[in-house]
């Protein structure tokens, strides 16, 4: 009898083809979104995260956010950071913004300006690949040298091969020593445009005179707890709250933001260290992921969500077809039933139907997402692809949607009275 009911659904459904794309439609539709949006959600988690991820594991980024009585320089900080067995390196930098450069009479207006020291590069992975780094020597007499990206190269000069070089930034010209490696263009940037100078000239071009920021490569990415509890203790020392201990005591309060992102898992201290001490914050790679990994979930989800309204708008033609369909065959109903047929062979031939219908529509769904998500690949520049499980989630919440409302229509069919159905003139 199941095998009978499939053959007729299959007969009616290509028996009106435009009527039965028409209501597919709606169906091809919403799967397309469920599984695009769903996709597009996932590639940019990903692609966010190998951006961070390429930065180290055992990266931690502390910056100071008070004006400090005791401020740190790079002497103090070298003296009394430097021998810790966790840290295997630490980079101050200062971050000049987005500058215009010049050489001769090409500009170039999309550079941005940093200030920093040797280890910079082997701690934010970014190594030269002509030329040199900068030097202490080039810290300590603030030379007026620079290494440069990529595009900055190719946008001044038309060239890589740039080393030995000359470029003017606000007035002040420096000596091209080194040009970075490609890395290309991320979610979060791209490093190819940046401008590299010793930090002690940065910092006395932004009249600062102390570190405001600074990088820290973890030994290990075992030893980033270590470390990062290392400098909480030191920092907490050097900068104490005003009417606090050095050791410092959790802030209570934090205002209404604070609170509600520790309620939704975004962060676990207002200050981003363990002390509770606001006047610094560090932040490691983990606490970075897991808070991206929290948002982008929640977004996922939420467009996920708003995909899944066209499906049951979907679903809805879907009753609407059935009970057209319904109608129109009601004297062929009638005459089922008066050779025999029972009602459970009626109900279960329009929910057959209805249920082809929305399996046909998921699977074109699944297929044409397919090909829209390799070509967003390629548009959006980020890996997008649809998985099994989520096509298999589409084709099955097709097959739910395809029961559920199929299910009036069909109940409706087999309640009908052969005797009426054969007098229908409809």
């Amino acid at each position: 009898m199941i095998g009978q009911s499939f053959r007729m659904a299959i007969k009616s459904i290509f028996s009106n083809k435009t009527r039965s794309f028409l209501t597919m439609l709606g169906i091809i539709i919403g799967v397309i979104a469920v599984s695009v949006l769903t996709s597009i959600g996932s590639g940019a988690t990903s692609s966010i995260t190998s951006s961070i991820e390429g930065l180290g594991t055992n990266l931690l980024t502390v910056n100071i956010v008070t004006n400090q009585n005791n401020p740190l320089t790079l002497d103090k900080l070298t003296a009394d950071i430097g021998g810790e067995a966790s840290i295997a390196a630490f980079a101050p930098y200062v971050s000049g913004g987005s500058v215009t450069a010049k050489a001769g009479t090409v500009t170039y207006d999309s550079a941005s300006l940093i200030g920093t020291t040797p280890g910079y590069d082997d701690i934010r992975n970014q190594h030269v690949t002509a030329g040199r780094f900068i030097t202490m020597p080039d810290v300590d007499n603030r030379s007026y040298v620079a290494v440069i990206g990529v595009t900055v190269a190719e946008q001044l000069f038309g060239t890589r091969d740039v080393v030995g070089e000359a470029l003017s930034i606000n007035g002040n010209n420096y000596a091209i020593v080194g040009v970075l490696e490609e890395v290309g263009t991320t979610s979060t940037g791209s490093d190819d445009q940046q401008i590299i100078i010793p930090f002690s000239l940065a910092a006395r071009q932004n009249n600062q005179n102390r570190i405001r920021s600074f990088y820290v490569s973890a030994a290990s990415s075992g030893d980033v707890a270590t470390a990062k509890t290392f400098l909480d203790n030191y920092l907490n020392g050097q900068l104490p709250m005003t009417g606090s201990s050095p050791s410092g005591s959790s802030s209570r309060g934090g205002g209404f933001f604070s609170r509600a992102a520790g309620m939704f898992g975004f962060g676990s201290s207002s200050s981003g260290n363990a002390s509770g001490n606001t006047n610094y914050t560090i932040n490691d790679q983990s606490s970075m992921l897991s808070t991206l990994s929290t948002a982008t979930q929640t977004l996922t989800l939420m467009l996920g969500g708003i995909a899944a309204i066209s499906l049951l708008v979907g679903g809805i033609g879907i009753m609407n077809i059935m009970l057209v369909s319904v109608s129109e065959r009601t004297r062929e109903i009638g005459i089922r039933k008066a050779i025999g047929a029972s009602r459970g062979a009626i109900l279960i031939q329009f929910l057959i139907e209805a249920l082809v219908v929305c399996i046909i529509g998921g699977i074109l769904g699944v297929g044409i997402s397919i090909l829209l998500a390799r070509l967003l690949s390629q548009v959006l520049s980020m890996t997008m692809t649809i998985s099994v499980n989520i096509a298999l989630l589409a084709i099955g919440f097709t097959a739910v949607i395809g029961v559920v409302f199929g299910l009036y229509p069909a109940n409706k069919a087999s309640r009908l009275r052969p005797i009426e159905a054969l007098r229908y003139e409809g």
